[in-house]
């Protein structure tokens, strides 16, 4: 089992920055991937970012390409997501997820990202 706890949303101001983290624990050696999703209340779960454990490549969104960047603290077990230039339509609830090598998703309780016009 692994366990992810979020923080780092809020409310920002259109052309701010926010960084988002997901501190992990438990089984983080089963992880193969980890990443970060977005959902609002008319739009189904989106992927945002996305970094693969090996080789550590990473995956973006088209509509955040540019401005997000999705990292991680081996010390810390911990993954983040800077978001700078942030827009209205980024607002949302984010997610942080993780997949294990045998496919299990991992989901943190959510955080929410509000950004004013």
């Amino acid at each position: 089992q692994v366990q992810l706890v979020e923080s780092g949303g809020g409310l920002v101001q259109a052309g701010g920055s926010l960084r988002l983290s997901c501190a992990a624990s438990g089984s983080i050696r089963s992880i193969n991937a980890m990443g970060w999703y977005r959902q609002t209340p008319v739009n189904q779960r989106e992927l945002v970012a996305l970094m693969l454990i090996s080789g550590g490549s990473t995956n973006y969104a088209n509509s955040v390409k540019g401005r997000f960047t999705i990292s991680r603290d081996n010390a810390k077990n911990t993954v983040y997501l800077q978001m700078n230039s942030l827009k209205p339509e980024d607002t949302a609830v984010y997610y942080c997820n993780h997949v294990s090598w045998r496919g299990t998703d991992y989901w943190g309780q959510g955080t929410q990202v509000t950004v004013s016009s």
